[in-house]
């Protein structure tokens, strides 16, 4: 298990871990400072959310740790741990395609509508690391 006790951090590759799903109650770390933008986290067991700039980026049910979050005008990049399977939603462009990977896995094409948001699931129980996931825009 490797949850970020910080709750969020910058790494040395210039991307951002946050969460942490071993937390039995809802903690939160507000304007952590990143590349021009404020951050805030909510995470525990049952939840781990992430915003920027007071606009929805990314949640998890159950919570988790991501790993190397990095996002783009062309999607995000991350890697996600948690004890079981999880139902991730990511904040991104409206009315867009994005081609969505998962263990280096093409699992196939999404489509965002007016809210941008898109739904992933993806299996973390038994696995042996991090689980990668990318979304790329079409």
């Amino acid at each position: 298990m490797s949850e970020i006790k910080e709750l969020i951090r910058t790494e040395s590759d210039g991307t951002i871990s946050f969460g942490d799903y071993t937390l039995s109650e809802k903690t939160k770390r507000s304007d952590y400072e990143y590349d021009g933008d404020l951050y805030k986290v909510k995470t525990f067991a049952d939840i781990t959310k992430l915003e920027r700039n007071g606009m929805f980026v990314y949640e998890s049910v159950p919570g988790t740790a991501v790993h190397h979050f990095h996002a783009t005008g062309n999607g995000v990049s991350f890697e996600v741990e948690g004890t079981q399977d999880v139902q991730i939603i990511l904040g991104l462009e409206e009315d867009a395609q994005y081609k969505v990977y998962i263990s280096d896995t093409n699992t196939g094409t999404m489509e965002t509508k007016m809210g941008g948001k898109l739904v992933l699931s993806v299996e973390v129980s038994g696995c042996a690391g991090n689980v990668p996931v990318k979304v790329v825009k079409l």
